[in-house]
Protein backbone atom coordinates (compact mmCIF):
# COMPACT_ATOMS: atom_id res chain seq x y z
CA UNK A 1 0.00 0.00 0.00
CA UNK A 2 1.23 3.50 -0.87
CA UNK A 3 2.26 5.94 1.81
CA UNK A 4 -0.25 8.73 2.29
CA UNK A 5 0.41 12.32 3.26
CA UNK A 6 -2.37 13.18 5.73
CA UNK A 7 -3.31 16.42 7.48
CA UNK A 8 -5.70 16.78 10.41
CA UNK A 9 -7.17 20.23 10.98
CA UNK A 10 -8.68 21.24 14.30
CA UNK A 11 -8.09 24.21 16.54
CA UNK A 12 -7.02 22.61 19.85
CA UNK A 13 -4.43 19.86 20.04
CA UNK A 14 -3.89 16.93 22.42
CA UNK A 15 -2.16 16.63 24.87
CA UNK A 16 -2.01 20.40 25.51
CA UNK A 17 -5.82 20.43 25.61
CA UNK A 18 -7.71 17.24 26.34
CA UNK A 19 -11.17 16.53 24.99
CA UNK A 20 -12.94 13.97 22.83
CA UNK A 21 -12.10 15.45 19.43
CA UNK A 22 -8.50 16.10 20.42
CA UNK A 23 -8.19 12.53 21.68
CA UNK A 24 -9.60 11.06 18.46
CA UNK A 25 -7.11 12.95 16.30
CA UNK A 26 -4.23 11.98 18.60
CA UNK A 27 -5.08 8.27 18.65
CA UNK A 28 -5.62 8.11 14.90
CA UNK A 29 -2.57 10.22 14.08
CA UNK A 30 -0.12 8.20 16.16
CA UNK A 31 -1.26 4.95 14.54
CA UNK A 32 -1.30 6.41 11.03
CA UNK A 33 2.18 7.88 11.58
CA UNK A 34 3.64 4.37 11.84
CA UNK A 35 3.32 4.03 8.04
CA UNK A 36 2.20 7.41 6.74
CA UNK A 37 3.25 11.07 6.94
CA UNK A 38 0.90 12.84 9.35
CA UNK A 39 0.52 16.55 10.05
CA UNK A 40 -1.74 18.31 12.58
CA UNK A 41 -2.64 21.99 12.16
CA UNK A 42 -3.99 23.84 15.19
CA UNK A 43 -3.20 26.41 17.85
CA UNK A 44 0.41 26.77 18.99
CA UNK A 45 -0.06 25.66 22.58
CA UNK A 46 3.61 24.87 23.19
CA UNK A 47 6.77 27.06 23.09
CA UNK A 48 8.18 29.41 20.47
CA UNK A 49 8.57 26.94 17.61
CA UNK A 50 5.87 27.15 14.96
CA UNK A 51 6.47 23.50 13.99
CA UNK A 52 7.45 20.57 16.19
CA UNK A 53 7.60 16.81 15.77
CA UNK A 54 6.51 14.34 18.45
CA UNK A 55 6.06 10.63 17.94
CA UNK A 56 6.58 11.02 14.15
CA UNK A 57 3.62 13.45 14.00
CA UNK A 58 4.30 16.93 12.60
CA UNK A 59 2.50 19.64 14.59
CA UNK A 60 1.94 23.07 13.05
CA UNK A 61 1.10 25.93 15.41
CA UNK A 62 -0.89 28.36 13.28
CA UNK A 63 -1.45 30.98 15.97
CA UNK A 64 -0.26 31.24 19.57
CA UNK A 65 -3.22 30.84 21.96
CA UNK A 66 -3.27 30.66 25.75
CA UNK A 67 -5.59 27.76 26.70
CA UNK A 68 -7.25 30.10 29.21
CA UNK A 69 -8.45 32.22 26.27
CA UNK A 70 -10.41 29.36 24.71
CA UNK A 71 -13.55 30.28 26.64
CA UNK A 72 -15.47 33.53 26.96
CA UNK A 73 -17.45 32.81 30.11
CA UNK A 74 -18.87 29.31 29.76
CA UNK A 75 -18.80 29.30 25.94
CA UNK A 76 -15.99 28.85 23.47
CA UNK A 77 -14.58 32.18 22.28
CA UNK A 78 -14.96 33.03 18.58
CA UNK A 79 -11.65 34.95 18.23
CA UNK A 80 -9.18 32.01 18.49
CA UNK A 81 -10.81 29.90 15.72
CA UNK A 82 -11.13 33.02 13.58
CA UNK A 83 -7.39 33.70 13.89
CA UNK A 84 -6.65 30.03 13.27
CA UNK A 85 -8.75 30.05 10.10
CA UNK A 86 -7.03 33.12 8.65
CA UNK A 87 -3.63 31.63 9.52
CA UNK A 88 -4.42 28.37 7.75
CA UNK A 89 -4.57 30.08 4.36
CA UNK A 90 -0.85 30.96 4.11
CA UNK A 91 0.16 27.82 6.04
CA UNK A 92 -1.54 25.44 3.59
CA UNK A 93 -0.97 27.40 0.39
CA UNK A 94 1.21 25.30 -1.89
CA UNK A 95 1.00 22.20 0.34
CA UNK A 96 -0.10 18.92 -1.24
CA UNK A 97 -1.84 16.27 0.85
CA UNK A 98 -3.45 13.01 -0.21
CA UNK A 99 -6.04 13.51 2.55
CA UNK A 100 -7.09 16.52 4.62
CA UNK A 101 -9.30 15.48 7.53
CA UNK A 102 -10.92 18.70 8.73
CA UNK A 103 -13.15 18.62 11.79
CA UNK A 104 -16.48 20.29 11.06
CA UNK A 105 -16.60 22.43 14.19
CA UNK A 106 -15.62 25.25 14.57
CA UNK A 107 -16.54 25.51 10.85
CA UNK A 108 -14.31 28.48 9.97
CA UNK A 109 -11.17 26.40 9.19
CA UNK A 110 -13.20 24.40 6.65
CA UNK A 111 -14.19 27.65 4.96
CA UNK A 112 -10.48 28.49 4.66
CA UNK A 113 -10.05 25.26 2.70
CA UNK A 114 -12.81 26.44 0.37
CA UNK A 115 -10.95 29.70 -0.19
CA UNK A 116 -7.84 27.69 -1.09
CA UNK A 117 -9.89 25.33 -3.28
CA UNK A 118 -8.15 22.38 -1.61
CA UNK A 119 -8.98 18.90 -2.90
CA UNK A 120 -9.23 15.56 -1.08
CA UNK A 121 -10.95 17.09 1.95
CA UNK A 122 -12.97 14.96 4.38
CA UNK A 123 -15.21 16.84 6.81
CA UNK A 124 -15.46 14.91 10.08
CA UNK A 125 -18.69 15.62 11.96
CA UNK A 126 -18.63 15.02 15.72
CA UNK A 127 -22.13 16.40 16.09
CA UNK A 128 -24.64 18.40 14.07
CA UNK A 129 -26.45 21.27 15.76
CA UNK A 130 -29.02 22.38 13.20
CA UNK A 131 -31.88 24.09 15.05
CA UNK A 132 -30.05 23.72 18.35
CA UNK A 133 -28.15 26.85 17.31
CA UNK A 134 -31.32 28.85 18.02
CA UNK A 135 -31.60 27.39 21.53
CA UNK A 136 -27.92 28.11 22.15
CA UNK A 137 -27.69 31.68 20.84
CA UNK A 138 -31.23 32.81 20.04
CA UNK A 139 -31.63 34.71 16.76
CA UNK A 140 -27.86 35.09 16.46
CA UNK A 141 -27.78 31.30 16.14
CA UNK A 142 -29.05 31.68 12.56
CA UNK A 143 -25.50 32.68 11.63
CA UNK A 144 -24.06 29.53 13.16
CA UNK A 145 -26.74 27.38 11.57
CA UNK A 146 -26.03 28.88 8.13
CA UNK A 147 -22.25 28.46 8.43
CA UNK A 148 -22.68 24.88 9.67
CA UNK A 149 -24.89 23.88 6.74
CA UNK A 150 -22.48 25.56 4.27
CA UNK A 151 -20.10 22.64 4.91
CA UNK A 152 -22.54 20.44 3.00
CA UNK A 153 -20.83 21.81 -0.13
CA UNK A 154 -17.86 19.50 0.51
CA UNK A 155 -17.96 16.17 -1.29
CA UNK A 156 -16.63 13.82 1.41
CA UNK A 157 -18.04 13.45 4.91
CA UNK A 158 -17.33 11.33 7.99
CA UNK A 159 -19.53 10.95 11.09
CA UNK A 160 -18.32 9.59 14.41
CA UNK A 161 -21.74 8.30 15.48
CA UNK A 162 -24.85 6.87 13.88
CA UNK A 163 -26.85 9.69 15.49
CA UNK A 164 -24.73 12.37 13.81
CA UNK A 165 -24.93 10.57 10.48
CA UNK A 166 -28.72 10.48 10.69
CA UNK A 167 -28.85 14.13 11.80
CA UNK A 168 -26.84 15.14 8.73
CA UNK A 169 -29.02 13.15 6.36
CA UNK A 170 -32.21 14.46 7.97
CA UNK A 171 -30.86 18.01 7.55
CA UNK A 172 -30.54 17.50 3.80
CA UNK A 173 -26.96 16.31 3.23
CA UNK A 174 -27.30 14.10 0.17
CA UNK A 175 -23.65 13.14 -0.23
CA UNK A 176 -22.38 9.86 1.25
CA UNK A 177 -21.57 10.00 4.97
CA UNK A 178 -19.11 7.34 6.17
CA UNK A 179 -19.47 6.16 9.76
CA UNK A 180 -16.08 5.86 11.50
CA UNK A 181 -16.65 5.87 15.27
CA UNK A 182 -14.32 6.87 18.05
CA UNK A 183 -12.49 4.21 19.99
CA UNK A 184 -10.44 3.26 23.02
CA UNK A 185 -6.84 2.18 23.54
CA UNK A 186 -7.63 -1.22 25.02
CA UNK A 187 -4.05 -2.38 25.56
CA UNK A 188 -3.09 0.81 27.37
CA UNK A 189 -6.20 0.79 29.54
CA UNK A 190 -5.60 -2.82 30.54
CA UNK A 191 -2.02 -2.00 31.57
CA UNK A 192 -3.09 0.67 34.11
CA UNK A 193 -3.39 -0.23 37.78
CA UNK A 194 -6.22 1.17 39.93
CA UNK A 195 -5.59 4.40 41.80
CA UNK A 196 -5.33 4.28 45.61
CA UNK A 197 -7.98 7.04 45.58
CA UNK A 198 -11.18 4.98 45.46
CA UNK A 199 -14.66 6.30 44.76
CA UNK A 200 -18.21 5.09 44.34
CA UNK A 201 -19.13 7.56 41.59
CA UNK A 202 -16.86 9.25 39.07
CA UNK A 203 -17.34 12.06 36.56
CA UNK A 204 -14.72 13.05 33.98
CA UNK A 205 -15.15 16.00 31.62
CA UNK A 206 -14.94 19.72 31.04
CA UNK A 207 -16.66 21.71 33.75
CA UNK A 208 -19.10 23.56 31.50
CA UNK A 209 -22.91 23.84 31.76
CA UNK A 210 -23.69 21.25 29.07
CA UNK A 211 -21.93 18.50 31.03
CA UNK A 212 -24.58 18.68 33.74
CA UNK A 213 -22.33 18.54 36.79
CA UNK A 214 -24.80 20.74 38.70
CA UNK A 215 -27.50 18.15 37.92
CA UNK A 216 -25.14 15.41 39.14
CA UNK A 217 -24.48 17.20 42.43
CA UNK A 218 -28.19 17.65 43.12
CA UNK A 219 -28.75 13.98 42.28
CA UNK A 220 -25.99 12.99 44.70
CA UNK A 221 -27.58 15.17 47.38
CA UNK A 222 -30.75 13.11 47.01
CA UNK A 223 -28.70 9.92 47.11
CA UNK A 224 -27.08 10.89 50.40
CA UNK A 225 -30.35 10.23 52.22
CA UNK A 226 -30.00 6.52 51.39
CA UNK A 227 -26.19 6.33 51.06
CA UNK A 228 -24.74 8.92 53.49
CA UNK A 229 -21.09 7.88 53.16
CA UNK A 230 -20.78 7.75 49.37
CA UNK A 231 -17.57 8.99 47.75
CA UNK A 232 -17.63 10.86 44.44
CA UNK A 233 -14.82 12.33 42.35
CA UNK A 234 -15.20 15.10 39.78
CA UNK A 235 -12.27 15.15 37.32
CA UNK A 236 -11.87 18.16 35.07
CA UNK A 237 -11.73 21.91 35.02
CA UNK A 238 -13.56 24.78 33.40
CA UNK A 239 -15.44 28.02 33.97
CA UNK A 240 -18.11 26.39 36.17
CA UNK A 241 -15.79 24.78 38.70
CA UNK A 242 -15.92 27.37 41.52
CA UNK A 243 -19.68 27.70 41.23
CA UNK A 244 -20.04 23.92 41.48
CA UNK A 245 -17.75 23.67 44.49
CA UNK A 246 -19.95 26.28 46.16
CA UNK A 247 -23.08 24.31 45.17
CA UNK A 248 -21.64 21.16 46.76
CA UNK A 249 -21.21 23.06 50.03
CA UNK A 250 -24.74 24.46 49.83
CA UNK A 251 -26.14 20.95 49.24
CA UNK A 252 -24.24 19.58 52.23
CA UNK A 253 -22.22 17.07 50.23
CA UNK A 254 -18.82 18.78 50.01
CA UNK A 255 -17.32 16.18 52.37
CA UNK A 256 -18.44 13.46 49.98
CA UNK A 257 -17.02 15.11 46.84
CA UNK A 258 -13.45 15.51 45.62
CA UNK A 259 -12.75 17.96 42.78
CA UNK A 260 -9.38 16.94 41.34
CA UNK A 261 -9.15 19.58 38.64
CA UNK A 262 -7.52 18.80 35.30
CA UNK A 263 -5.27 15.72 35.25
CA UNK A 264 -2.39 15.97 32.77
CA UNK A 265 -1.64 12.25 32.67
CA UNK A 266 -4.24 10.16 30.83
CA UNK A 267 -3.20 7.10 32.83
CA UNK A 268 -4.13 8.89 36.05
CA UNK A 269 -7.69 9.30 34.72
CA UNK A 270 -7.89 5.62 33.80
CA UNK A 271 -6.48 4.68 37.21
CA UNK A 272 -9.30 6.62 38.88
CA UNK A 273 -11.84 4.85 36.65
CA UNK A 274 -10.44 1.50 37.73
CA UNK A 275 -10.74 2.54 41.37
CA UNK A 276 -14.37 3.56 41.02
CA UNK A 277 -17.63 1.64 40.72
CA UNK A 278 -19.98 3.79 38.60
CA UNK A 279 -19.36 6.39 35.89
CA UNK A 280 -21.87 9.23 36.21
CA UNK A 281 -22.21 11.23 33.00
CA UNK A 282 -25.29 13.48 32.78
CA UNK A 283 -24.07 15.39 29.71
CA UNK A 284 -26.81 17.07 27.70
CA UNK A 285 -24.63 17.58 24.64
CA UNK A 286 -22.15 14.96 23.50
CA UNK A 287 -21.09 14.25 19.94
CA UNK A 288 -19.91 10.76 20.88
CA UNK A 289 -18.53 10.32 24.38
CA UNK A 290 -15.04 8.78 24.20
CA UNK A 291 -14.76 9.11 27.97
CA UNK A 292 -17.83 6.85 28.28
CA UNK A 293 -16.10 4.16 26.21
CA UNK A 294 -12.96 4.53 28.33
CA UNK A 295 -15.02 4.06 31.50
CA UNK A 296 -16.69 0.99 29.98
CA UNK A 297 -13.31 -0.43 29.00
CA UNK A 298 -12.23 0.12 32.62
CA UNK A 299 -15.12 -2.05 33.80
CA UNK A 300 -17.58 0.64 34.89
CA UNK A 301 -21.32 0.77 34.30
CA UNK A 302 -22.54 4.10 32.93
CA UNK A 303 -25.40 6.28 34.13
CA UNK A 304 -26.30 8.99 31.62
CA UNK A 305 -29.32 10.97 30.46
CA UNK A 306 -31.75 10.79 27.57
CA UNK A 307 -31.35 14.03 25.65
CA UNK A 308 -31.57 14.68 21.88
CA UNK A 309 -28.04 16.14 21.81
CA UNK A 310 -26.41 13.40 23.92
CA UNK A 311 -24.97 10.80 21.53
CA UNK A 312 -23.19 8.99 24.38
CA UNK A 313 -26.50 7.52 25.55
CA UNK A 314 -26.44 5.30 22.46
CA UNK A 315 -23.32 3.56 23.80
CA UNK A 316 -25.29 2.35 26.84
CA UNK A 317 -27.54 -0.69 26.80
CA UNK A 318 -30.13 0.23 29.41
CA UNK A 319 -30.07 -2.30 32.25
CA UNK A 320 -27.11 -4.22 30.76
CA UNK A 321 -24.15 -1.83 30.69
CA UNK A 322 -25.71 0.91 32.79
CA UNK A 323 -28.78 3.12 32.77
CA UNK A 324 -30.19 5.95 30.66
CA UNK A 325 -32.59 8.18 32.59
CA UNK A 326 -34.74 11.21 31.94
CA UNK A 327 -33.56 14.65 33.08
CA UNK A 328 -34.97 13.95 36.52
CA UNK A 329 -32.59 14.23 39.46
CA UNK A 330 -34.70 11.73 41.41
CA UNK A 331 -34.56 9.19 38.58
CA UNK A 332 -30.84 9.78 38.01
CA UNK A 333 -30.17 9.37 41.73
CA UNK A 334 -32.05 6.05 41.79
CA UNK A 335 -30.13 4.85 38.72
CA UNK A 336 -26.83 5.71 40.39
CA UNK A 337 -27.78 3.54 43.36
CA UNK A 338 -28.95 0.65 41.13
CA UNK A 339 -25.71 0.82 39.15
CA UNK A 340 -23.70 0.86 42.39
CA UNK A 341 -25.52 -2.20 43.73
CA UNK A 342 -24.96 -4.17 40.50
CA UNK A 343 -21.68 -2.62 39.35
CA UNK A 344 -19.68 -5.84 39.00
CA UNK A 345 -22.08 -7.56 36.58
CA UNK A 346 -22.94 -4.37 34.70
CA UNK A 347 -19.26 -3.43 34.51
CA UNK A 348 -18.22 -6.79 33.05
CA UNK A 349 -20.82 -6.44 30.30
CA UNK A 350 -19.74 -2.85 29.63
CA UNK A 351 -16.09 -3.90 29.37
CA UNK A 352 -17.00 -6.61 26.87
CA UNK A 353 -18.90 -4.13 24.69
CA UNK A 354 -15.98 -1.70 24.67
CA UNK A 355 -13.85 -4.34 22.95
CA UNK A 356 -15.72 -3.52 19.70
CA UNK A 357 -14.14 -0.05 19.66
CA UNK A 358 -10.40 -0.68 19.71
CA UNK A 359 -8.49 2.18 18.01
CA UNK A 360 -6.36 -0.30 16.06
CA UNK A 361 -9.47 -1.49 14.23
CA UNK A 362 -10.93 2.01 13.87
CA UNK A 363 -7.82 3.24 12.02
CA UNK A 364 -8.12 0.39 9.50
CA UNK A 365 -11.69 1.44 8.75
CA UNK A 366 -10.60 5.06 8.39
CA UNK A 367 -7.84 4.20 5.91
CA UNK A 368 -10.35 2.22 3.86
CA UNK A 369 -12.55 5.32 3.63
CA UNK A 370 -9.61 7.57 2.80
CA UNK A 371 -8.67 5.25 -0.05
CA UNK A 372 -12.19 5.05 -1.35
CA UNK A 373 -12.88 1.50 -0.14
Amino acid sequence: METLRIAFIYDVIYPWVKGGVEKRIHELAKRLAEKHEVHVYGYRLWGKETEIERGRIHYHGIVRIDPKALYAGSRRSILPPLLHSFGLIPALKGERFDVIDCQASPYLPALSLKVLDVKNVFITWHEFWGNYWLDYLGKVGLVGKTIESSLFAFERHLAVSQKTKMDLQNAGLRKPVHLVPNGVALREIRSVKPSPLESDFLFVGRIIPEKGVDFLLRSLALLKRRFPDFRAIIVGDGPERRKLERLARELGISDNITFTGFLKDYRDVIALMKASKVFAFPSRREGFGIVVLEAMASGLPIVTVNHPMNASMHLVENGKTGFVTSLSEKEFSSALLRAYEGWKKLGRTAEKKAENYDWDEIVKALLSVYRGG
